[in-house]
């Protein structure tokens, strides 16, 4: 460990790399984009947030009664959608939006943000999971990129929490164009209808589904990958993003 510390220092120091934030010197290579302070200075959940247990999104205090459970919490939005509860290591900003927008770029997970992603989906009620499957990538979209940032963080995820990784039964059959600037939840919805299917459902059957992806937006994609696996016989669909919107 000491030798893995003293590496990375000494890389950092060679090969100097600025905070995509700040522009300040990036002290080791565990941070990836963002330097310490950053890092410090962004917002991560720690399972203490009062969330939707479904969704995922936070909540104001002040809006909730007092007495409330954590798992009576519902934000009315994503009573529709198929999957059973998700989670992200924050919201879409500062250090963890960087860090999403550089694994689009390039297949990699620093260990910062690998040891979020792992509290993350040791915490109830992901813990449950046996098995993780990335949201896929249509096959044009993942030839021009050239990898699907969804399988690099399920691949890291696989290793830390030492279960298996399925990258064949879930399949996006369309695709479909971006997402317009100003399009509704339906819309949205609408878009990713019918756009994923299960290839090899015997994989699946009465597993409990961990899906990646990096950011949650309105929950339209990850939902279309839950109703493709729950009809093939997944028992449950979680979901982890690295950052939600």
């Amino acid at each position: 460990m000491f030798l893995t510390h003293f590496y990375d220092a000494l890389l950092a120091v060679a090969y100097p790399q600025s905070c995509a934030i700040c522009g300040g010197s990036v002290e080791s290579r565990k941070f990836g984009v963002a330097c310490e302070g950053c890092w410090t200075r962004t917002r991560v959940f720690n399972g203490t947030e009062i969330l939707c247990w479904k969704c995922g999104f936070l909540h104001d205090l002040d809006e909730l009664p007092v007495s409330i459970r954590t798992d009576e919490v519902r934000c009315r939005r994503c009573e529709m959608q198929d999957f059973r509860a998700a989670r992200a290591v924050g919201p879409y900003e500062d250090a963890l939006r960087e860090s999403v927008l550089q694994l689009k770029r390039q297949p990699h997970v620093a260990p910062q943000l690998e040891a979020l992603l792992i509290a993350a989906a040791k915490r109830e009620p992901l813990s449950l999971s046996t098995r993780i499957i990335p949201v896929p990538l249509h096959p044009s979209r993942q030839r021009s990129r050239g990898f699907n940032q969804a399988a690099v963080i399920a691949e890291v995820l696989s290793k830390g929490l030492r279960l298996p990784l399925d990258e064949v039964s879930l399949v996006r059959v369309s695709a479909t164009e971006k997402y317009r600037a100003g399009l509704d939840a339906k819309g949205r919805r609408d878009t990713v209808a019918g756009a994923f299917e299960v290839r090899h459902p015997r994989l699946i059957e009465n597993e409990t589904i961990l899906l990646v992806d990096d950011v949650f937006t309105t929950g339209a994609t990850v939902s279309a990958c839950a109703a493709a696996l729950l009809a093939a016989g997944a028992q449950n669909v979680f979901v982890l993003t690295i950052s939600r919107r």
